[in-house]
């Protein structure tokens, strides 16, 4: 048994949000990762930060951009902290040695992006913002941190409603058993239950599932976003081209020139991102080649450092000013219902970033309100555990006797999820993924389709598939259950 004050699972920004801010008052903090520190959502991230932070802007526009674009479906609450709180926060950053890009001047630059009706977007290094924010966080911790990488979180410890820490199993098959007063879970979302996604290759839903085992509740798991300009080459995704590019000037178009979206929105091609994945996603099923046009967007190897090299190290003649997309899972909306402050139903267990679902984007993300997500409810629930005194409960782990069976490959789940949890969903065939998740329920499950298994007889493999069916389950049967097409979640009775 490892004792520890406080466990955070994963390294994204609102891991290290709250990890930052608490070593820094003198709390020790222990941080665990799937991979290596630097893998996550957060630092694959092109797009900035959107912040009302302009002359011409305020929080309450910043307010009904995020409401419209999530359909009107948010926790308006929590919409207008973050947005409200967001300003103040991140000039803290700045103040603490972030970087963002500025003008000549020293002045803040800032882009438009989808859905928003003005320039909000605050970046770092032109598209490179996840990562140079990420590289900052990591800069701000102490000696009060202990990090560990590649050590994947197998199961939360919970008993009688509390939770008390972590097990998990690194390189070594050793097995941990954590023990701490508060648990955080900051995992990052779905991404790679579909064969095309722009989430790093260890975000496999292992937060959300462990999160439904220990018996949290969860919340808008139907809304998944897809990103509508992924790289496309030959079918396969080979990396993001940001939303920014279109903000600057970028186009969809067919191989003929033809702009797709001209008619299919009041803001073509930066409507909302479900929209326009709707748009390129119709010309792929019909076997069409869909290009972003970027010959109008200005400097575009300055302003796309990470887009350019993306697009070059695959082969792509950008003097031809064509870059072949197609779209891809980009970010869930639901997750584990949680307050802006990091509360869940299990007491002593906190979520933070894309695995908690504070109901702050609705039926839809606005595009930049992620990094934004993870720094402002990262430094809340941090400025809450400072407020708080949280004790845990010793108690000697009854690990369950169920064995897990045949499993499906990761392919398997990803062309299923796809196929009918994908861009579009037909509700006629939605019971048919269920039935199949079905066929890899534990004959003898107890309380839960999916429940805990015997950690010590499956491989760290076995347990991520496990996990990816658990999410798949769960995200399927969330959408059956909503019957109505509302932002992400687009449903034909066909």
């Amino acid at each position: 048994m490892i004792k520890t004050d406080i466990v955070i699972i994963g390294s994204g920004i609102g891991a290290l949000s709250v990890a930052g801010k608490l070593c820094k008052n003198g709390r020790k903090v222990t941080v665990i990762t799937k991979g290596q520190r630097k893998l996550s959502n957060s630092s694959l991230a092109q797009g900035g930060i959107s912040v009302a932070l302009s002359k011409n802007d305020n929080y309450k526009l910043h307010y009904e951009d995020t409401i419209e674009a999530g359909c009107y479906i948010n926790d308006k609450d929590a919409v207008m902290t973050l947005v409200s709180k967001a300003p103040e926060i991140i000039k803290e950053f700045i103040d603490g040695g972030m970087k963002f890009d500025t003008d000549s001047q020293g002045h803040l630059l800032f882009g438009k992006e989808g859905a928003h009706h003005l320039a909000r977007i605050i970046h770092a290094g032109g598209d490179r913002t996840g990562l140079l924010v990420i590289e900052q966080l990591l800069k701000n911790l102490n000696e009060n941190i202990t990090l560990i990488e590649n050590q994947m979180a197998l199961d939360l410890r919970v008993k009688n409603g509390i939770c008390s820490g972590v097990i998990t199993r690194g390189d070594d098959k050793i097995i941990n058993y954590y023990e701490s007063n508060v648990t955080i879970l900051a995992t990052g979302g779905i991404g790679q239950l579909y064969p095309c996604t722009s989430n790093d290759i260890t975000i496999t839903g292992d937060g959300l599932a462990m999160a439904y085992r220990a018996g949290c509740e969860l919340e808008n798991l139907e809304f998944v976003q897809f990103h509508p300009t992924m790289l496309n080459i030959k079918g396969k995704t080979m990396g993001l081209i940001s939303e920014a590019v279109r903000g600057d000037g970028g186009i969809l178009v067919t191989k003929d020139h033809k702009p797709i979206m001209e008619g299919k929105h009041p803001m073509k091609d930066l409507a909302p991102r479900d929209v326009v994945s709707r748009v390129v996603y119709d010309y792929f099923l019909r076997g069409d080649d869909i290009y972003l046009d970027i010959s109008n967007v200005k400097n575009f190897r300055n302003r796309f450092p990470s887009v350019t090299e993306i697009c070059e190290s695959n082969g792509i003649d950008l003097s031809k000013n064509l870059i072949p997309v197609r779209p891809g899972a980009h970010f869930h909306m639901g997750g584990v219902k949680a307050t802006p402050y990091g509360e869940t139903n299990i007491k002593n267990l906190f979520a933070v970033g894309e695995v908690a679902c504070t109901g702050v984007h609705g039926a839809n993300r606005l595009a930049s309100n992620s990094l934004l997500e993870g720094i402002v409810f990262g430094n809340l629930l941090a400025d809450k555990l400072l407020e708080s005194s949280m004790k845990s409960e010793h108690f000697e782990d009854a690990i369950s006797n169920i064995i897990l069976g045949e499993l499906p490959s990761k392919n398997e789940i990803q062309d299923k999820m796809m196929d009918f949890i994908g861009i579009v969903r037909h509700k006629n065939k939605i019971a048919e993924i269920i039935d199949w998740f079905k066929h890899y329920m534990p004959k003898d499950k107890q309380s839960m389709p999916f429940d805990k298994i015997d950690i010590t007889k499956a491989s760290n493999k076995e347990i991520e598939i496990y996990n990816m069916l658990t999410a798949g389950y769960l995200i399927a049967e969330a959408a059956l259950k909503r019957d109505k097409s509302i932002g992400a979640h687009y449903i034909t009775e066909d």
